[in-house]
């Protein structure tokens, strides 16, 4: 399967090694993977803070980036559920909505493609040490995931899957939340990372890089030892 390749602000500029291991668990499961290196950001980010009128301009060249019949996989949770959710409300009066309609069904975040889209529960991976999992709040409430992540995770050979308590509790960051309520937001991650550090597991793992980026600051602030790892790196590993 042909598939276009759309990466997330953060993780191209942060994580750009996730994003190499998202090709790499792509091709493993089969597909031929295309990159538009003009492409990006989705407009989230100036959606989410009241311009609207400069998160249409964003959205536009996204469309006109992700022109075509081939499916969009990114790995962000948080990127996808934004394109699928909001793009309609965005272009409510514009002449683009056949165009938006077109685009907005064939975006998938990287574990809903992989399970539901390919059929693939297994990618031969393996990485050993004991895991707890975060569900993000786009990947739990917006783009409506639960069990995708953790399906292909129990078969990674030498992982130990354990859940920590209110794991769909939001993390803080929430993109400009976490400049705007600061001290909220750190609360959020504290009480984020105490539930995962009592799991005594040594990774945290989640479909969202940002939320990953939030939690280990706290962390590391804490001492904890604690790793964050995006779900690519882990189904990457061991091959």
């Amino acid at each position: 399967m042909d598939i276009q390749l759309f990466i997330p602000c953060f993780m191209d500029q942060l994580y750009p090694e996730t994003a190499f291991n998202t090709v790499k668990v792509l091709e493993k499961a089969g597909c031929r993977v295309h990159y538009n290196e003009s492409q990006t950001c989705c407009g989230q980010p100036a959606f989410n803070s009241g311009f609207h009128a400069e998160a249409q301009s964003i959205c536009s060249k996204f469309l006109k980036d992700f022109e075509g019949d081939m499916k969009i996989v990114t790995p962000s949770a948080s990127c996808a559920g934004f394109i699928r959710n909001y793009y309609d409300q965005l272009f409510e009066k514009s002449t683009k909505r056949k165009e938006l309609k077109a685009t907005t069904e064939k975006v998938f975040e990287l574990t809903d493609f992989l399970v539901n889209q390919m059929g693939i529960t297994d990618l031969g991976a393996s990485f050993e040490g004991k895991a707890t999992y975060h569900d993000s709040c786009a990947a739990l409430r917006e783009y409506k995931l639960r069990n995708e992540a953790r399906t292909l995770l129990s078969k990674v050979k030498g992982l130990e899957l354990v859940e920590m308590s209110d794991t769909g509790t939001c993390c803080g960051f929430g993109g400009t939340f976490a400049v705007k309520f600061e001290s909220i937001s750190l609360a959020m991650g504290d009480q984020k990372s105490r539930n995962a550090e009592e799991t005594r597991a040594d990774y945290l793992l989640s479909t969202d890089i940002s939320c990953l980026m939030h939690i280990q600051g706290v962390m590391n602030n804490k001492g904890q030892s604690m790793k964050c790892l995006h779900i690519a790196d882990v189904l990457a590993s061991g091959y």
